[in-house]
């Protein structure tokens, strides 16, 4: 194949790249980092997996490193509108020019990388090159895929998390929790502290028993660390070392005291080693942090609240939000799904909250027609219609509802996405500087 020669021709070499094409796996992104000269190995790294909140964690971490005055770089997956958003440097989305040119370096040093990586393959290791070259003071990386076989495994943590394990992506982690947790613990390294979130037991004995084999010291959410409400309604937190009292936070929904209190925790052990956080940036990053997506609501009447529920416990998640932030009003839920997704749980919980149910196709070959469940739906909610488009069907959820009711557009971050390019929003900047 013929290699792009300018930044235009490589961002559009890159697309081309299908980003549903998985390859677990690290031969390949090894190779090509060592042809790099290794720019992983450049910065300390925070390196967070799990199934939900890891994300949010991540951003209540980078806005805080921000805040300490630290040079942040921030990869994260998946993207909600533009690609750009997955690498970051102190909360700013790489640019075009820059992305290209990252690219063209790539491939000019290891032009084996155009046909050997996968499309997120080609990201990590274009993100891991982008924070060498932009000199970071540290990174944090969200694993994309399980852990151990996940690309951005390639870096060498200074500090690991694992955000709350359920099920998701079973068909390449396992069919049961304990197989999907040993797959997410697969970040845990030799004598690298590990930051590990309330579990089920099942999860927590995977997660114990890897630790153990590797010889990673863990240190677990509800025995060394924890974030508690106070009377008042203010936060604290009780870590190993550190106690904080009165912290506020940038994200919606009680499940983020959570992953509060992981990314409080990782940073704790990351001060420790030597990545210097006061409890003033603390404190600062947990209230600055931004995080699209995630019971993000973009206003209007009635109100349109954005959520990436894709699997059975990020739908119990969204629906505690509901009720605490939206009590009594009436949801009328903008519902799309892929097809490879388990969505009879999905649909079992959130439907019958619904007053009216809108499905949608998304924007992605593995999208499933609305009409392939549209029976299912209608056993669990007595008002639902199949669409033919997203704006259709965001077009009939308006239709139903009152100014007083709130519209939900949830089930797939590629929605969500869809959604937020239609309807705007800030992506540019994910978190404020203190």
């Amino acid at each position: 194949m013929t290699l792009p020669r300018t930044p235009a021709e490589a961002l559009e070499f890159f697309s081309r790249l299908s980003p549903s094409s998985i390859k677990l796996g690290l031969e390949r992104v090894q190779e090509t980092l060592e042809a790099l000269g290794h720019p992983e190995r450049r910065y300390p790294v925070l390196h967070v997996a799990g199934t939900n909140g890891k994300g949010s964690t991540c951003a209540f971490c980078s806005a805080a490193l921000h805040a300490a005055g630290h040079r942040v770089g921030l990869y994260t997956s998946p993207h909600l509108v533009r690609v750009n958003e997955r690498i970051r440097v102190d909360g700013e989305e790489i640019s075009d020019e820059v992305f290209g040119q990252r690219i063209l370096e790539v491939l000019e040093r290891h032009p084996a990388a155009a046909t050997s990586l996968t499309y997120f393959e080609f990201g990590t290791v274009v993100a891991f090159w982008h924070f060498a070259r932009e000199a970071v003071d540290v990174a944090v990386v969200e694993v994309g895929l399980g852990g151990r076989l996940d690309a951005t495994s390639a870096c060498q943590p200074l500090v690991t998390a694992i955000t709350p394990v359920s099920f998701d992506h079973m068909e390449y982690l396992g069919n049961t929790l304990g197989a999907i947790a040993g797959e997410k613990a697969g970040i845990l390294k030799p004598g690298v502290p590990g930051v590990v979130s309330r579990q089920e037991p099942e999860a927590l004995a995977a997660i114990e028993r890897k630790a153990g084999e590797v010889g990673a010291p863990l240190l677990l959410e509800g025995r060394d660390f924890s974030v508690v409400q106070r009377p008042d309604g203010r936060l604290a937190y009780e870590g190993p070392g550190l106690s904080l009292e009165g912290l506020t936070l940038g994200l919606r929904g009680e499940h983020q005291r959570q992953n509060a209190a992981v990314a409080l925790a990782s940073l704790e052990q990351l001060a420790s080693r030597g990545v210097a956080v006061s409890p003033e940036a603390l404190r600062a990053g947990l209230a600055g942090a931004r995080w699209p997506g995630r019971l993000e609501e973009l206003g209007g009447s009635p109100p349109v609240l954005l959520d990436g529920a894709h699997n059975p416990a990020g739908v119990q998640v969204l629906l505690a939000g509901l009720r605490s932030l939206y009590p009594g009003r009436k949801v009328h839920c903008v519902f799309g799904v892929v097809a490879d997704k388990d969505r009879g749980p999905m649909l079992r919980a959130l439907l019958p909250s619904c007053t009216s149910v809108h499905l949608t196709p998304l924007d992605t070959p593995r999208s499933l027609a609305p009409e392939r469940y549209l029976d299912e739906a209608r056993a669990l909610c007595a008002d639902v219609c199949a669409w033919s488009s997203l704006d259709a069907a965001l077009a009939g959820a308006r239709a139903r509802a009152a100014p007083a009711d709130v519209i939900l557009c949830t089930g797939s971050l590629f929605l969500v996405g869809s959604v937020r390019a239609r309807l705007g929003g800030n992506l540019g900047a994910l978190h404020h500087s203190s």
